[in-house]
């Protein structure tokens, strides 16, 4: 592993663990060049994964892309981020349980909309916003209308 403050690639491991939600291993390093410590993350990876974009355009699966994206939803919320962090790989390991290595974009936004709105809706339409590309305050409240059917709108 190369050191990230000098880019020394003789880098040591100090000591191992899993990390808090058990499906990656946690290492602490030591670099043997410059003296700095740094932990690193090995997660388990079943399959490559291809996201297909709407436009046809394909591109390699990226957790820390999808990572990025709902935290951003879920920024400034209650939510725990050992909660988002097992949400996330909950998301990744029934993306690789599909059977297939190409995946439609909608249907990973479709799977993290499911997933955030059992979590926390304010985060859930924060999400939406971005994904079915709200224009204007009109589309909000369609959308947050949807949500609750019993609720009149006043027109």
């Amino acid at each position: 592993m190369r050191c990230p403050f000098c880019g020394n690639v003789d880098t040591q491991v100090k000591d191992s663990r899993p990390a808090e939600d058990h499906v990656a291993i946690r290492r602490r390093r030591f670099c043997s060049a410059c003296g700095g410590r740094f932990t690193t993350y090995e997660r388990v990876q079943l399959r490559d994964l291809v996201v297909v974009k709407s436009n046809g355009r394909r591109e390699d699966f990226d957790r820390d892309k999808l990572e990025r994206s709902i935290r951003i939803a879920a920024q400034k919320r209650p939510i725990e981020p050992e909660r988002l962090d097992q949400m996330i790989s909950g998301i990744v390991r029934r993306l690789e349980s599909m059977g297939e290595t190409d995946i439609p974009s909608k249907t990973i936004g479709e799977i993290v909309m499911e997933s955030l709105a059992r979590i926390d809706t304010v985060a859930y339409v924060r999400f939406a916003s971005v994904y079915k590309n709200f224009q204007a305050a009109d589309d909000f409240d369609k959308f947050v209308s949807e949500l609750r059917p019993d609720a009149k709108i006043e027109e």
